[in-house]
């Protein structure tokens, strides 16, 4: 899934909140490799990428992603210059 698939009005919820990151429990990542998520510069992220793309919690991690500003690894589907792009289209 490309960024332009996703919706630009992702609710940001407080993290304060214990259900926030609730979602990690279900999320496919953390059943694989991480090295898989945090890919060397110029290394691929298409393996990343599948994975996510199949995952039930993919908004959530987004959302989660762009609420604390991750600068590192594949977050919802999204590399780091793919969520800045995303939270440009956004302002």
């Amino acid at each position: 899934m490309d960024q332009q698939e996703y919706d630009t009005n992702l609710t940001i919820l407080p993290l304060s909140e214990p259900s926030v990151l609730q979602w990690q429990s279900e999320a496919l990542c953390a059943q694989t490799d991480p090295e898989a998520f945090f890919p060397e510069k110029g290394g691929s992220t298409r393996e990343a990428k599948r994975v996510c793309s199949a995952c039930s919690v993919r908004v959530e991690c987004l959302e989660y992603a762009l609420a604390t500003d991750e600068r590192f690894g594949i977050w919802g589907g999204l590399s780091e210059r793919e969520r800045r792009r995303l939270k440009k289209q956004a302002i």
